[in-house]
């Protein structure tokens, strides 16, 4: 019993130097793996696998997926690309070469971006393009130097004094992109809604698709335009310029919250009109709010002759006398009777209903504006030269189908992961990348992902 007792003694004093020996190759190994050894791999993991999904890996030059997955990644300037390229792909790319390569770009491979995305676009619709959606947005430039493309115009971001570009965006059902145009920025958007949807048609052979779009695309003109060349529409109604026989019976319907109907307006041409609490509620908010600004305006003085106008909130003024500007407040209350009303123009023959579902799928663009604005960030522009400003555009579209093709996967999986949690996952998938001593080869070794990384990870695999 003594001798086995003297010998377990020696077993676990061994054990325990063993033990020691393994700890201090651990820490050994650990402490020599430097920052530039870690790498971050979501962004090819997730973003890179979808673009590859979806064709665009088609397109030979490296830099363009390198410039699409890091303004998902990381967006921001070109040097903030540099900067991500060199310290988490090991890849040395100077400014000139990324500058070179946008001049080319718009070039050699808008048109293969717009077939790709189309194609993508087309096989997510199952084939079926019969609707199609436009709008168009401002993107204004801090510089006050204008050129041939950015002009000061009306600005959407209230930017007057800047010049800008205007962006027109032709999607389809669920926002899914068929493609885009720049124009000057002090064009009328009136203008440009024909030349966009015949140049894609012809594109990519579109049959006629019904067109959906805002009340700032309805003019006289542009539906005139419509009629002659075949085309079926929904647009956006402005009730208030309408006839007085058209208002009357508007008010006279009496239509109870959710409700619809319809009015005939012409030979071709038919006003839906729907009726929403919700918007009653908002419509009566806004009303009062401009009232509020326009009582603190006449109380500072600050209001002249030249204030009264038709623009905003502005049209409840008026003047008394020579001098005296008030506010008319039985103007303010008429126009209660149109809280909640919403109008819509149209010569297509859908029953009234489709005509409103069809239409509040027109958010899809104001969203793929946002996105572009916020999550993309496609302001600041920092360039000045056309086709670097044609180029920051195309990688942006890119980028933003990319991130629409995620979210449909999410949404299609049921997954509870929204876009934003997916971006911040994705910047957290690392590997280590390790030289072995005896046969001086590079080896990689993603670390482990958690829950939350892994489900996405999978849903992405499964998809793609």
């Amino acid at each position: 019993m003594l001798k086995a007792r003297s010998i377990l003694k020696q077993l676990n004093g061994n054990l325990e130097l063993f033990a020691d020996e393994e700890e201090t190759q651990y820490e050994h190994i650990l402490s020599s793996i430097s920052n530039n050894q870690v790498q971050v791999i979501g962004p090819e993991l997730i973003y890179g696998r979808l673009f590859d999904k979806i064709g665009y890996d088609r397109i030979e030059d490296k830099l363009f997926r390198h410039l699409v997955i890091t303004r998902l990644y990381n967006p921001g300037s070109k040097l903030k690309t540099i900067d991500y390229l060199r310290n988490y792909l090991g890849e040395n790319w100077e400014i000139h070469n990324i500058y070179r390569f946008l001049d080319k770009l718009n070039d050699r491979f808008k048109s293969e971006v717009e077939d790709i995305s189309f194609a993508h676009t087309k096989r997510v619709l199952k084939g079926k393009v019969s609707v199609v959606f436009y709008d168009m947005t401002t993107l204004y430039f801090e510089s006050s130097d204008e050129d041939d493309l950015r002009k000061t115009g009306f600005s959407k971001d209230g930017k007057h004094q800047c010049p800008q570009i205007f962006l027109g965006l032709l999607v389809g059902a669920g926002g899914n992109p068929i493609g885009y145009d720049l124009f000057e920025g002090n064009i009328f958007e009136g203008h440009t809604l024909i030349p966009t949807l015949e140049k894609f048609e012809h594109r990519f052979s579109l049959k006629k698709p019904i067109v959906i779009a805002d009340a700032g695309l309805l003019s006289k003109a542009n539906i005139v335009l419509l009629e002659e060349s075949g085309y079926k529409y929904i647009l956006g109604g402005r009730h208030k310029n309408e006839s007085n026989e058209i208002q009357t019976q508007i008010l006279n319907l009496s239509l109870k919250n959710g409700e619809c109907a319809v009015i005939k307006k012409s030979k071709n041409q038919r006003i839906i009109v729907s009726l929403s609490e919700k918007r009653a509620y908002k419509d009566q908010e806004n009303r009062q709010r401009g009232l509020r600004k326009l009582e603190k305006r006449i109380g500072s003085g600050k209001l002249t002759k030249a204030s009264i106008n038709n623009r905003g909130y502005n049209k409840y003024l008026r003047m008394e006398g020579d001098v005296r500007i008030e506010i008319d407040y039985e103007k303010f209350e008429g126009d209660a009777r149109w809280d909640g009303i919403k109008t819509f123009v149209t010569n297509s023959r859908l029953k009234a209903q489709e005509i409103i579902d069809n239409y509040r799928q027109l958010w899809f663009i104001e969203r793929a504006f946002r996105m572009n604005k916020t999550d993309l960030r496609i302001r600041p522009i920092y360039h000045r030269l056309r086709n670097r400003i044609e180029a920051h555009i195309c990688i942006s579209f890119t980028a933003y189908t990319i991130m629409l093709e995620l979210e449909r996967i999410l949404k299609n999986n049921k997954s509870e992961i929204t876009l934003k949690q997916a971006g911040e996952l994705t910047k957290r998938m690392y590997q280590i990348n390790v030289m072995l001593p005896s046969s001086g080869k590079m080896r990689q070794y993603p670390l482990a992902m958690d829950e939350k990384q892994t489900e996405l990870y999978k849903l992405v695999l499964k998809n793609s």
